[in-house]
């Protein structure tokens, strides 16, 4: 036992070679160190008994620093910049699948005209009176909206992963929001609750004057306060695809946050897509508006317009005076045919304005009629359904091009050979589209995006075996 017991005493015991402990360095470098003679003869203190505290180190004020500590200093003081290649989450493996979507932006609640058709239209009364009460309706309905959560609940209900990105108010309507996503299993780890400002509302009319649907949104609320320090940079690393549009450009903090998040997107290797949306302070002038998206737009690698909003961009009064030919019963030529808006095809050339070198999509929806797509390789259309065919269904297509988005980014976040490949390219866009059409048959956004087995069912109704 003698022995055991004098074996463990030498395990006990530091090793004769091994280097101090780094506690003891970390206690005698708080004291400032004596060099004199006196000290380095004598390791003990001549006298125990009066222990004086050290005098805490001198620190000239900054205004008396030399000038090269001075640049010592801002140089430990990492800019932003820097920040970027300093993030590390410790996750290095393999996320799940399929890979997550990023949807920036602002999450409302829209108020919609509780205005419904007659079922039976006979009363007189009742049925004359109905246009002029979606004007000015009795009451609202109150459902979820805004373009990027639609966006991420229509990629989640197709069988994706989406993570919205955004602050909401501490209120009723906020708290709404994020449990509704979160009943539709959309992330909200990066959302963000702000207890000075209100959720914003916007107030949806049914209206749609030449294409365009009016809408007013209530400004100075929560989502347009979202800081860049209030990132979460985790989700950021995840996601393979950033969806924003072009409402979080009008609000100046909005707008460098988002910058801000590009950028990180960037570093960590995905990719940027804008949903234009243009809302309805951005109609005003081609000019000034070209000149707000102008940045965002050549920052992404994705892009989806509509037919208007091309239009606008480019030149609406060009494409008006080319569709402006003598009404007739029949066309003079086939190529006569192709200018008529539902069948036009804009050419590479009319597009190259609005391309640059960094884009791989540009895509151009017209409801669920047609869909065009631009790639540096190649271009084309996909033909979908007229709007005739899906009249009696038809009740609200607010969602409708948010569930074509969402699909989009569904068949890209799961088929790469999109980017290469034309035909595997239009099977999935056809996708798209019958998620668009099922989105208009149900009253409310979120109410109507389609499940991805309904969609790929309605795909296999609508167009032939050879085109799935």
């Amino acid at each position: 036992m003698a022995s055991l017991h004098h074996h463990h005493l030498l395990l006990s015991l530091p090793f004769p070679h091994s280097p101090t402990p780094p506690k003891r360095f970390f206690f005698r470098t708080t004291r400032p160190l004596k060099t004199t003679r006196s000290t380095v003869e004598s390791p003990t203190p001549k006298r125990r008994g009066r222990k004086k505290k050290p005098p805490p180190p001198e620190t000239p004020p900054a205004n008396d620093m030399p000038e090269h500590q001075n640049a010592e200093t801002k140089k430990e003081q990492p800019s932003e910049d820097d920040e970027l290649f300093d993030y590390d989450d410790g996750i290095d493996f393999p996320y799940e699948d399929p890979p997550l979507v990023c949807c920036f932006g602002a999450a409302q609640r829209e108020f919609i005209p509780g205005v419904r058709v007659q079922m039976y239209p006979m009363h007189p009364d009742k049925y004359s009176e109905w246009k002029m009460l979606q004007w000015k309706p009795p009451e609202f309905a109150r459902a979820p909206g805004g373009p990027p959560s639609n966006v991420a609940v229509a990629h989640v209900r197709l069988g994706g992963r989406a993570a919205f990105l955004g602050k909401v108010g501490r209120d009723e309507f906020g708290d709404d929001l994020v449990l509704t996503m979160n009943k539709e299993r959309v992330q909200t780890r990066g959302v963000k609750f702000d207890e000075g400002r209100r959720t914003g509302c916007a107030y949806m009319k049914v209206k749609f004057e030449e294409g365009r649907m009016k809408m007013e949104t209530v400004k100075d609320s929560a989502e347009d306060s979202l800081l860049a320090s209030e990132l979460n940079l985790a989700v950021l690393k995840e996601a393979r695809i950033f969806h924003f549009n072009s409402e979080v450009l009008t609000c100046p903090t909005m707008e460098s946050t988002l910058f801000r998040a590009i950028k990180w997107t960037r570093k960590f290797g995905g990719l940027v897509f804008f949903d234009l949306n243009l809302p309805l302070s951005l109609w005003r002038s081609r000019d000034e508006t070209r000149e707000i998206i102008k940045k965002a737009w050549n920052e992404a690698d994705i892009i989806e317009v509509s037919r208007s909003e091309l239009e606008f961009l480019l030149d609406e009064e060009y494409y008006e005076r080319k569709r402006n030919y003598r009404p007739q019963y029949f066309a003079e030529s086939y190529e006569q045919t192709k200018n008529l808006q539902e069948y036009y095809h804009y050419t590479p050339e009319e597009v190259a304005p609005l391309w640059h070198d960094r884009l791989k999509f540009l895509f151009v929806t017209d409801g669920t009629i047609r869909i065009h797509y631009y790639t540096p390789s190649f271009h084309g259309s996909v033909v979908g359904t007229e709007d005739v065919l899906i009249t009696p269904f038809t009740c609200d297509r607010t969602g409708s091009g948010d569930a074509i988005v969402a699909a989009i980014l569904r068949k890209l976040t799961t088929c790469p050979e999109m980017f290469e490949n034309q035909d595997v390219l239009e099977r999935q866009l056809r996708f798209a589209v019958a998620a668009g059409i099922i989105a208009q048959w149900t009253i409310g956004a979120i109410r109507g995006f389609p499940t991805e087995s309904a969609t790929q069912n309605l795909k296999e109704q609508v167009y032939v075996p050879s085109m799935w």
